[in-house]
């Protein structure tokens, strides 16, 4: 199926449950769709440097997730609705794409493309699976504590849950970002969290059996300088996962550069 010929700039596709999923174009070829983790959208940095690195090669999609900038939010929320605004992102890039995915958002396009053959092509970076006794300890209702939060309207609490508990970022250094100018943003996005953690599933457990299933190429991205437990997480996915590629960037750390990040995304996606 041919792509649209869509103008390079923002439009809007509506997903299955009604809700408009605002997308912005980049680029002339094939089409690649970007999948944003917590607390990003478009226009984020890095995804925005990839989306300028491989505009020259690709059509590049890149998409607010539901509940973030001009995306709506139908609720109630569930991970298989944010697996149906991402098929109408590729439905509206012709039916076919391949799809890079970061942290939480690699973890929902993995999950997508069990479920989608649209997607031709998968890689993802660092998908936060708990898979060794060093990972973060999780509760079961972890996406619950989140939504109650956001709920009572600590939205500021809920952040602060997710970074300490989710992303091991040190109390010492949440309570200066509390002080700083982009706090607000964060809390901005606090609704999304719960999101983050029902797409990841309870305790972030490596859903093993689904992904073994996956019949497409795929590319596991690490840093070196990532917490040891995302190694691990992004060796056993690709290990789960028949034929995938593994590699570890060195010197980069779970925020990744988008000159390390480019190089190896443009080898995969090219390659036959």
């Amino acid at each position: 199926m041919p792509r649209p010929a869509f103008v390079t700039g923002t439009f809007t596709v509506t997903s299955a449950d009604g809700t408009a999923i605002a997308v912005d174009r980049h680029g002339a070829g094939p089409a690649l769709v970007l999948v944003h983790g917590a607390f990003t959208g478009r226009g984020h940095p890095l995804m925005a440097a990839v989306a300028s690195g491989l505009a020259p090669w690709f059509t590049v999609f890149d998409y607010d997730r539901r509940g973030r900038g001009a995306s709506g939010d139908t609720p109630p929320y569930s991970a298989e609705r944010e697996i149906d605004d991402l098929a109408a992102v590729v439905a509206a890039a012709g039916g076919r794409a391949m799809v890079f995915g970061g942290s939480s958002g690699a973890a929902l396009a993995l999950e997508a493309a069990v479920r989608m053959p649209q997607i031709s092509k998968l890689a993802l970076w660092e998908p936060p699976y708990h898979v060794g006794a060093d990972a973060p300890g999780l509760p079961a209702d972890f996406a619950a504590r989140l939504a109650d939060l956001v709920g009572r309207g600590s939205r500021g609490e809920a952040v602060e849950l997710f970074m300490t508990a989710a992303a091991e970022t040190p109390a010492e250094t949440v309570a200066a970002m509390r002080a700083g100018p982009h706090w607000a943003e964060l809390e901005a996005l606090a609704h999304t969290l719960a999101y983050e953690a029902a797409v990841m599933g309870p305790g972030n457990a490596l859903p093993a059996a689904r992904i073994a299933g996956l019949d497409r190429p795929a590319l596991v991205l690490n840093g070196e300088l990532s917490p040891s437990w995302m190694g691990a997480a992004g060796r056993a996915v690709a290990a789960c996962v028949p034929g995938a590629a593994h590699r570890v960037l060195e010197g980069q750390t779970h925020n990744v550069a988008a000159g390390a990040l480019l190089p190896e995304l443009l080898e995969f996606f090219v390659a036959a």
